[in-house]
């Protein structure tokens, strides 16, 4: 839902075992929307049952200023790749994963909304549709969100002669 994953070692694995309610080592969309709430009532520092945009601001400046700058830890060359913004830290390449909630495009951010966005989220995850997320799985397509951001994409214009060299960037990881 746009909260990155930090904390000490690998924070998705932190996020996961706090998401597992039950902790039978798999989310179902109930827990997700649970975590959802609870990430929304974070936001909603103003408890008014809205994500306002100097919320939207405070998120992106404060909590992910990975979201506003699009670069993480990539670096800038890497300013074409398939993923920008917050969607080099998530699990689904979603830009501005708070504002893209927004779907009556009023400037906020409802908790219909925010549910609505989990519900979806969720339905992207679960590939296999066994209503279910395992860490492995997450695990796995956060990898790929990886690999896939530190590619630029080429462009007719741009795509430099094949020289058979591997191009350079910078294969830091993203902050968690």
């Amino acid at each position: 839902m746009g909260e990155p994953f930090r904390g000490a070692g690998d924070g998705l694995v932190t996020w996961f075992q706090q998401a597992d309610l039950n902790h039978d080592g798999s989310l179902t969309l109930d827990e997700v929307r649970k975590d959802a709430e609870r990430f929304y009532a974070t936001l909603d520092t103003n408890h008014d049952g809205e994500i306002d945009p100097d919320e939207i601001d405070h998120y992106e400046t404060v909590i992910a200023p990975e979201v506003r700058s699009g670069s993480g830890s990539f670096g800038s060359q890497n300013a074409n790749d398939e993923a920008t913004g917050g969607g080099r830290l998530g699990l689904l390449t979603i830009p501005e994963p708070v504002v893209a909630a927004d779907t009556n495009l009023n400037r906020g951010v409802s908790l219909q909304e925010f549910d609505i966005a989990a519900e979806k989220r969720f339905a992207l995850l679960d590939r296999n549709g066994d209503g279910r997320l395992t860490l492995a799985g997450l695990q796995a397509m956060r990898s790929a969100v990886r690999a896939n951001a530190r590619h630029p994409r080429k462009t007719e214009t741009t795509q430099p002669a094949d020289t058979g060299d591997e191009p350079t960037g910078d294969d830091s990881q993203p902050p968690m």
